[in-house]
């Protein structure tokens, strides 16, 4: 406690030079802890959007777990078989459409069509209105804000819809949809539109007879795993793969470039804060050198001024890491705003986010940069000569 104290006493007789430490360490350790955010942010975020849906597996055509590739045939029996392994709690057929907004007297507007029947869970939240029928002859739709603004209209009137099923396939004539409901989809980018029908709705203006669907969405009643080897031992054709697998698989083929962007920038934010530390630190030893000769002869021992300087390099980087992380935080906030800009970003997609691990990171790597920028000073005055340093300072 001692140590601590006249180290606080050494730093407060320079409180400008202090200040402005504090501050650029502040600013160093802000930028660390936003990398240590960014290193996971995406596939923490990725995670808990899939998680959300309610549907822990997916069981696809191919290994690729995205909609939009090769489509399971006569999908409606295989979910049924599916649906009777005891792991299983409920499946439900989903397919994916392109369409394009037809409006009187105003641009066409291309929007994302999903065909897939409500049960008890949906990748969609309903805002407001009601869900729609499974009846194809009804032709409902529920749609996000953005195609609500592009069309204009009440729930309960009629759009008209150009499907599009596949590519140079595209329906003759737009098709009247019933517009029941406004939701919200969490794979939604800014500003896009995107709109949920039956699943049989969207197969008969596809006009497909062999009931295709891009993926069979599963909920597991045990564990997801247990799940998905039920399903492989089932119908070994098909490939079934967990939210868990997803997030992995998109973690080292997606993910990669801002990992890595997060820890260049680390390594140079902790060379930074390396140098910063150093500087602040020799400077102050070289100021008090005569100080430190004189109470050195005064009886001070060797590891009482040697940790002096350690303690000094623990206060900074304390206080400077302290103040860090709120300011980290908002500006976490604020770079996540700018990358989520980016296109084809969906809006509940996060780049940043906490974690308590990145907390403990942060600690961790400033704690260990603390200790090797203390090194070179704390060798300074371990070999300070004391009659010469005296001497010097007298003569001088």
């Amino acid at each position: 406690m001692r140590t601590l104290s006249f180290a606080a006493r050494s730093l407060f007789r320079q409180p400008g030079r202090t200040g402005l430490g504090i501050l650029g360490i502040a600013a160093v350790g802000a930028l660390l802890f936003d990398m240590l955010l960014l290193s996971r942010g995406l596939v923490v975020s990725f995670r808990d959007l899939l998680d959300g849906i309610g549907f822990d597996v997916r069981v696809t055509a191919t290994d690729s777990p995205l909609p939009g590739g090769v489509r399971l045939n006569d999908s409606v029996s295989l979910a049924s078989t599916i649906a009777g392994l005891p792991s299983v709690d409920e499946v439900v057929p989903m397919r994916t459409a392109s369409g394009v907004l037809v409006r009187t007297n105003k641009p066409s507007v291309s929007i994302g069509l999903t065909g897939m029947d409500a049960g008890r869970r949906r990748p969609w939240t309903l805002v407001s209105g009601r869900e729609v029928g499974t009846s194809p002859s009804a032709r409902e739709v529920v749609v996000n804000e953005q195609v609500m603004r592009d069309l204009d209209v009440p729930l309960g009137e009629q759009a008209s819809i150009r499907v599009e099923c596949d590519p140079g396939h595209v329906a003759p004539a737009p098709l009247t949809f019933t517009v029941v409901g406004v939701a919200q989809f969490p794979f939604d980018g800014e500003g896009q539109g995107t709109a949920a029908t039956s699943y049989a709705t969207l197969r008969e203006a596809c006009g497909d007879s062999r009931n295709q669907a891009d993926m069979l969405m599963v909920a597991s009643r045990g564990t997801p795993a247990e799940t998905v080897s039920a399903i492989r031992a089932s119908q070994p054709e098909v490939y079934a793969v967990t939210n868990e697998q997803i997030v992995a698989r998109m973690q080292a083929q997606n993910f990669t470039y801002f990992r890595q962007i997060s820890a260049v920038l680390s390594t140079i934010t902790l060379v930074f804060g390396f140098l910063l530390i150093t500087v602040l630190l020799t400077v102050s030893v070289n100021q008090r050198l005569g100080e430190i000769a004189a109470l050195r002869a005064l009886g001070f021992s060797r590891s009482r001024a040697v940790g002096d300087v350690l303690a000094q390099g623990a206060m900074l980087i304390t206080v400077g890491g302290a103040l860090a992380l709120p300011l980290g935080l908002a500006l976490s906030l604020w770079l996540d705003r700018i990358l989520k800009g980016m296109p084809g970003i969906p809006a509940a997609l996060h780049f940043f986010v906490f974690e308590p691990r990145a907390v403990v990171w942060h600690v961790a790597l400033l704690v260990v940069t603390a200790v090797l920028a203390s090194a070179y000073p704390m060798w300074l005055v371990a070999r300070l000569p004391i009659a010469t340093t005296l001497r010097n300072e007298v003569v001088g």
